[in-house]
């Protein structure tokens, strides 16, 4: 990667999306309604993917831009399981349960928060009301290393879990104390250790960049610490700053977080070590290995991104079980309610705990398109969209092209007749270069507090 002036680049420092989805959760309202969420379940033949938030930690991790909710109540966490079967087997009444099972993944919260014979009821539940899994399918959990032990790896690969992944976020220990989460190398080295002895083939670890009083240095130290635990994939997320909407953030000293230049030397340094140790960049913020399978996907066009990342299994219905979850089809988005009262009076009274959604347009569902390219491919091949899409992409874009000019004059972006491309150095800002073929983004940039930063 070349030469950065940083200070310069640090002028596109400002608030944009991530672009898990398009359009953006700004744009779910109660607009998209329960009849149209149901209408889309029991009508979509899509193979299937699986995602359920179980929401609960002990205590909170400062950082976090998660829902969660903090609890030391065993009853609370039994509790929701209930729940969870009166969601499971409503929606089996909706969906079609042959439909084969390709992706299922535990989010939280702290999904081993839970007993070892807590997680196996759930799994064994759904696999239950859903029983065509394929054995292909990509199976996966996200795990705080501090609470994890065998027993709960044993569910694990009872149930054919083959990708986990472990947070770590920054091993400097001035750092961990901040953000509330002292975790020692030694204790995730051995959770990583107990799940190669149980044949998890995908470790991936996570780590954010951004935090309070990170330096180059400081996150040069934890790169070079991470390389013991030996992951299959790495994460290295932009730290979400939004205090407006996470209380826990509040607790930050906001003069220690590091500046956009700083940021951005740390970023460039985490590209150009792991692309030294052999790792290859994913989309804006993961690493793998070269023989990893999303490097086949890439090669195949084939690489989709959703709210669990990077992922090959792409054109999935992903439903979305539990509080807060999300659901996404090819023409929709749906969201259940963040609250726990709600949730559980919804299923009480045998309606699923839905809340607000979107139903795309058109447009949107061209837009969703290219922007999920462009992310996970730093690349737009014009000529597919134009023959899959049936539009004439220099005219449909124009506004966006234009938009793109200070990013090709910055040699960041190359536009040939048939292509748009992201150079190694423009990568850095993808989220800014996706932004203009962004239709909601005008809106955005009204002076509400919407978005992190970009850098």
């Amino acid at each position: 990667m070349s030469q950065i002036d940083f200070e310069k680049f640090s002028k596109y420092s400002k608030a944009g999306p991530r672009y898990t989805s398009y359009p953006t959760a700004l744009e779910f309202s109660d607009a998209f309604q329960y009849d149209d969420y149901i209408n889309y379940l029991e009508t979509s033949t899509e193979k299937l993917s699986l995602y359920v938030h179980l929401p609960f930690c002990r205590s909170a991790c400062y950082f976090c831009g998660c829902n969660v909710i903090f609890t030391s109540k065993e009853e609370k966490l039994s509790t929701y399981i209930t729940y969870l079967k009166k969601e499971i087997n409503l929606l089996a009444t909706y969906i079609d349960t042959s439909r084969e099972v390709i992706q299922f993944h535990f989010g939280g919260g702290t999904p081993t928060f839970y007993k070892a014979f807590e997680l196996d009821e759930i799994v064994t539940y759904i696999k239950s009301k859903f029983p065509n899994w394929s054995k292909e399918a990509e199976i996966s959990c996200e795990i705080d290393p501090r609470y994890f032990n065998e027993e709960q790896m044993k569910v694990f690969a009872k149930h054919g879990f083959n990708r986990i992944s472990f947070g770590v976020q920054d091993l400097d220990e001035t750092v961990q104390k901040e953000i509330h989460r002292v975790q020692p190398l030694e204790l995730t080295q051995k959770a990583v250790d107990l799940a190669r002895k149980y044949g998890i083939r995908s470790i991936n670890t996570d780590f954010i960049y951004g935090l309070p009083y990170q330096t180059l240095e400081t996150f040069k130290q934890t790169l070079e610490l991470s390389t013991q635990l030996n992951p299959d994939r790495v994460a290295v997320f932009n730290y979400a700053h939004v205090p407006w909407l996470m209380k826990t953030q509040r607790k930050f000293d906001e003069t220690t977080l590091p500046a956009p230049e700083v940021k951005l030397e740390i970023f460039q340094y985490t590209i150009d070590f792991f692309e030294s140790k052999g790792y290859k960049m994913v989309g804006m913020d993961h690493f793998a290995k070269p023989e990893d399978e999303l490097f086949a996907a890439i090669e195949k066009g084939e690489l989709h991104r959703n709210f669990q990342g990077y992922t090959t299994k792409g054109g999935a219905n992903l439903v979305g079980i539990g509080l807060t979850s999300i659901g996404e089809g090819a023409r929709y988005y749906a969201q259940n309610t963040k609250d726990m009262k709600v949730y559980e009076a919804a299923l009480d009274t045998g309606r699923l705990p839905f809340e607000r959604g979107v139903n795309l347009s058109e447009d949107d569902f061209i837009r969703k398109a290219v922007i999920m390219e462009l992310m996970a491919n730093f690349s737009i091949d014009m000529l597919r969209i134009n023959t899959e899409y049936g539009i004439d992409f220099k005219s449909y874009f124009a506004d966006a092209l234009l938009g793109l000019e200070e990013f090709v004059e910055a040699k960041l972006v190359t536009i040939s007749n048939n292509k748009i491309s992201v150079s190694p150095t423009g990568t850095l800002l993808i989220r800014n270069i996706a932004m203009p073929f962004d239709a909601y983004m005008h809106q955005y940039e009204q002076g509400k507090k919407s978005f992190s930063k970009t850098v």
